[in-house]
């Protein structure tokens, strides 16, 4: 496709395209200006091999038309939709901002507080689609917008399911394999369930910096999506909080039924941790039969009501509790009974509950299947010569060692834990238990120690201090060196040298293998400008003529002279010559003779005779000039003239009376010449 034949074209006699701002797989994103409405929009045409293809086109044109009847404030809005013999296109929402993308490869690992800003907007916005039929099917970073007030917007809502006629893993699906759901890369059956994965796996990449999984091909990441078994975020980012993990962690299920309902059941645990940041759940697992509905505790009150129920750590962290159901309370008369009041937490569980109904007639049906399977299981292992073996025990042995040294077992690690006892990569528990009775090539799981837990240090503040005293700090926290990330940028309010920022902030958690960013101070952005020379002016004049050029930085020194007082008799810095405008210039200025003071009688002195003269300038000169005073041929001060300056005054001395010549050169050629009478006041 040719991106340029479309430039300076009017489509359907309104849209003016102007420039290209995208491209993709499946078209090409041009800025465009609506004339009907005089507004700048975003104008998506399809590329011809699509176009060609008629049954795409009319899928285009009805999916297209489902998601411009999409409103919301998180969600690129679609403006309007035409297929035709000239090109297929969308008018979108044309967003002043960056990708999510290109935000986290800026910022690196983002904080949890940014991570559950975006995300809490990206849930709202796919609350919304879904509550309208709408599945995303393609959510990752490169298709949410970050704009500059800090909101985000969603783009490209049914454009997933347009790139693919069926349920197959498509070249474009393969695109963004990274954030694609198990069931989509099985070319299973897809719901809104899909998007809240791909929403966990971006909040995965916000906290730790990467995706979840990864590999040397788009197959062998959708492959791994499949398998399940990603590493535990606080594995890779010990400054997640625990209650967000287990958000991310379950919105990452491996079967759409483990995970949230809906986005609105999503949101509301991002709500409650948002107010309660130190909380944990405990999720009722779904394969139990039992209730789906979150229960929220704080770190307190679970140790207080769970204490005849001892729980791993293991397992607050996964959020994989299983718990007796609770019994329903009665619902109250008044307003408890009037659907109108109903809270929204209500309506979640109200949902959660009618799910939990058609889950347990599933459960009924899958327990049948399991039992007839496990006797078919039991008459073949009876009927064959099995070899079995005893699980060896693995504690305190590392992943490596295992594969090593038993060859009869597989090993597959399921969790990782701080632990005070077990150095990093040891193993802390194992299941099947050691000396349990297992098949040979049987597989082991296990969960490996990430060493002790860091001690929690806070974020100092470190604004105005020198760059070596920060640094001088932050080593003495524990932090490695090559850890502080030192970076500068003009400040017209901090001291060149000082620090002007950091990141993380003062009062953030920091870890001592964390990477610090310091901002230091330049100073001012740099400004230079010619200097001017003003020696031989008054000083009045001098002032002037500097302030215009920019240089505001004058201090002025007081010397005895024979020049009339107040006239300019040097300046500390060259002049014409190119100097930043915030430099220090010194004028050392005349007053005058001291006539406190008479000269011995024996010494006889010249008196001091002058005549200032008025010369007027050509008009015709562009621009600053030079213009020369000299007396017999030699050059007595030369001036820096501004354009436009219609006169200037020279003032010409001598210790003699009688007549002085004079030549004034301007821009080393004579311009005019005269003479001046000096004679003695009377």
């Amino acid at each position: 496709m040719d991106m340029d034949r479309f430039i300076g074209r009017l489509l359907d006699n309104r849209y003016e395209i102007l420039e290209v701002i995208g491209v993709g797989g499946m078209a090409v994103v041009y800025k465009a200006r609506c004339h009907r409405l005089n507004r700048l929009v975003a104008v998506k045409i399809l590329r011809d091999d699509y176009c060609q293809d008629d049954e795409f086109r009319h899928r285009f044109h009805a999916e297209s038309q489902a998601v411009a009847s999409m409103s919301h404030p998180n969600i690129v809005s679609v403006y309007d939709v035409s297929t035709s013999d000239e090109a297929d296109y969308i008018v979108m929402e044309l967003i002043d901002g960056i990708s999510l993308k290109q935000y986290m490869e800026k910022k690196g690992v983002l904080n949890w507080k940014e991570t559950l800003h975006f995300a809490i907007q990206i849930g709202k916005a796919l609350e919304h689609a879904h509550s309208r039929g709408i599945v995303h099917r393609d959510i990752k970073p490169h298709n949410v917008m970050v704009l500059k007030n800090g909101s985000v917007k969603v783009a490209d809502f049914g454009i997933a399911r347009l790139m693919s006629k069926g349920n197959t893993l498509t070249k474009e699906a393969l695109g963004s394999v990274h954030y694609i759901s198990p069931e989509q890369a099985k070319g299973g059956r897809v719901d809104n369930r899909s998007d809240i994965y791909s929403l966990g796996v971006v909040m995965y990449e916000m906290m730790t910096g990467r995706p979840p999984y990864d590999g040397e091909s788009p197959v062998a990441v959708a492959i791994k999506h499949i398998n399940g078994g990603a590493a535990m975020p606080s594995s890779l980012n010990p400054n997640i909080p625990g209650g967000l993990e287990q958000i991310i962690m379950k919105s990452m299920e491996n079967a759409p039924g483990d995970r949230y309902a809906s986005a609105t059941a999503m949101l509301y645990d991002m709500d409650e941790f948002r107010k309660e940041p130190t909380m944990l759940f405990d999720y009722y697992n779904t394969s139990t039969g039992l209730d789906d509905a979150t229960k929220i505790q704080s770190p307190v009150r679970e140790a207080q009501t769970q204490a005849s129920a001892p729980v791993t750590t293991a397992q607050k962290v996964s959020g994989r509790v299983e718990r007796p159901a609770p019994k329903k309370e009665q619902k109250k008369s008044g307003t408890g009974s009037n659907p109108a009041k109903r809270t929204r937490r209500d309506e979640v569980i109200v949902e959660e509950e009618s799910r939990s109904k058609a889950s347990t007639i599933a459960v009924i049906v899958c327990a049948v299947v399991i039992v007839v399977a496990l006797v078919i299981f039991g008459v073949v292992i009876l009927s064959q010569d099995v070899e079995r073996i005893q699980a060896p025990n693995l504690d305190g042995m590392t992943v490596e060692q295992v594969r090593k040294e038993f060859k009869d077992i597989t090993v597959r690690v399921t969790d990782s834990q701080h632990h005070e006892t077990y150095e990093k990569g040891q193993i802390i528990s194992q299941s099947p238990v050691a000396n349990a009775s297992i098949l040979k090539g049987s597989e082991i799981t296990v969960v490996v120690s990430l060493g002790p837990k860091p001690k929690d240090l806070l974020m100092e503040d470190l604004i105005d201090l020198d760059q070596k005293v920060a640094v001088s700090f932050l080593t003495g926290q524990g932090i490695e060196e090559n850890k502080i990330l030192i970076r500068t940028e003009n400040s017209t309010t901090v001291a060149a040298g000082k620090v002007t920022r950091t990141d993380p902030v003062e009062g953030e958690t920091i870890t001592k293998d964390q990477t610090i960013s310091i901002w230091i101070s330049l100073g001012p952005e740099a400004q230079e400008r010619t200097l001017p020379k003003v020696e031989g002016m008054n000083l009045n004049l001098a002032l002037d003529i500097l302030e215009r050029n920019g240089f505001k930085n004058i201090l002025t020194e007081p010397v005895e002279s024979s020049k009339a007082k107040d006239t300019v008799i040097s300046q500390s810095e060259t002049p014409f010559i190119k100097l930043d405008v915030t430099t220090e210039i010194i004028l050392q200025v005349s007053i005058g003779m001291n006539n406190d003071t008479t000269p011995p009688p024996e010494i006889e002195f010249d008196p001091i005779l002058s005549q200032v003269v008025e010369v007027m300038l050509p008009d015709e000169i562009l621009g600053d000039y030079t213009v020369e005073l000299k007396i017999d041929g030699e050059t007595v001060e030369t001036r820096q003239i501004l354009a436009g300056t219609v006169s200037t005054e020279f003032e010409i001395t001598g210790t003699k009376e009688g007549t002085v010549e004079y030549e004034i050169w301007v821009k080393g050629t004579l311009y005019t010449s005269g003479s001046v009478e000096l004679t003695a006041d009377e």
